[in-house]
């Protein structure tokens, strides 16, 4: 790996997909190692673009950097690097939302549980986020650009504004905070919000919870209606399980009049395994 850092600067950003590329060396390199070191690491990267980011974890050691990109633009150039033709960087040309990660990290010859590094596309990130909370132990440590205002959702802790589905999903499974945020400017071509890159630790096993889809459902159905009462907000869901929505709260030691904004993690866990009993 030389450590010139490719320049794709007149390579046209194409909307529909979301792209806003990053140049800037030592914002890179902060990304590369917002979750830790990847040195001797296999590393997934989403969305590489121009590939200033996969430059970076290149050259901070990553063993096996996999770069899935839909644009085939920067797949073909990406593809021509020293480092594609060694082996150590494998490119895919697919739709990140269609790839079956496990399969992808063994026919490129990666290690697990593989790190995830990248600066998403902003139109595909929050789904992409919640199939990898979902994912089992070949996912490790993230470190996800988003949008300032997603970054919040996600890291967000109860009785704060940001506070959703998307924190209830992560903190289940991994703990969470937003290394450091960018403004517009450092982006080509440059959003009209700020961004964050938010890092996700996994949990110790024995600290996760594991009915990730149940807990999806409980919380979607919850911050549904936030303003509504639990009693009502969760009215819909008890009904599909055939199950009084104030005996189910109340079992879980949890006032029917609470708002999902109040809640705790353990509190929402609690809500999800009741209900798995009932199916």
């Amino acid at each position: 790996m030389t450590d010139e850092t490719p320049e794709f600067s007149q390579a046209r950003a194409r909307k529909a997909l979301g792209q806003h590329f990053l140049f800037d060396p030592d914002i890179l390199r902060r990304t590369a190692l917002a979750a830790g070191p990847v040195d001797g690491r296999t590393v997934i990267e989403v969305g590489p673009g121009p590939g200033g980011l996969t430059h970076a974890l290149l050259k901070e050691g990553a063993a096996k950097v996999i770069a899935v990109e839909a644009d085939t633009r920067f797949a073909e150039a990406l593809n021509e690097w020293p480092d594609a033709l060694s082996g150590r960087l494998k490119v895919y040309q697919r739709d990140a939302r269609k790839v079956n990660w496990p399969e992808l990290i063994d026919d490129a010859g990666g290690s697990q549980p593989a790190m995830i590094v990248a600066n998403l596309p902003y139109n595909v990130g929050t789904p992409l986020l919640i199939d990898w909370l979902k994912a089992g132990d070949w996912r490790g440590e993230m470190a996800l650009m988003f949008q300032k205002e997603v970054a919040e959702r996600i890291v967000a802790g109860p009785n704060t504004p940001h506070y959703g589905r998307l924190a209830v999903l992560t903190h289940a499974v991994c703990d969470a905070h937003i290394a450091f945020t960018l403004p517009p400017g450092a982006f080509r071509p440059p959003p009209k919000v700020d961004s964050a890159v938010a890092v996700l630790t996994p949990l110790q096993p024995e600290k996760r919870f594991g009915d990730l889809d149940t807990l999806e459902k409980v919380s979607t159905a919850a911050f549904g209606q936030r303003r509504k009462m639990l009693r009502a907000s969760l009215k819909a869901l008890a009904k599909t399980r055939g199950i009084d929505p104030i005996d189910w709260i109340e079992s879980c030691g949890i006032d029917p009049t609470a708002r999902a904004e109040t809640l705790t993690q353990d509190e929402f866990r609690a809500l999800a395994s009741h209900l798995a009993k009932q199916s």
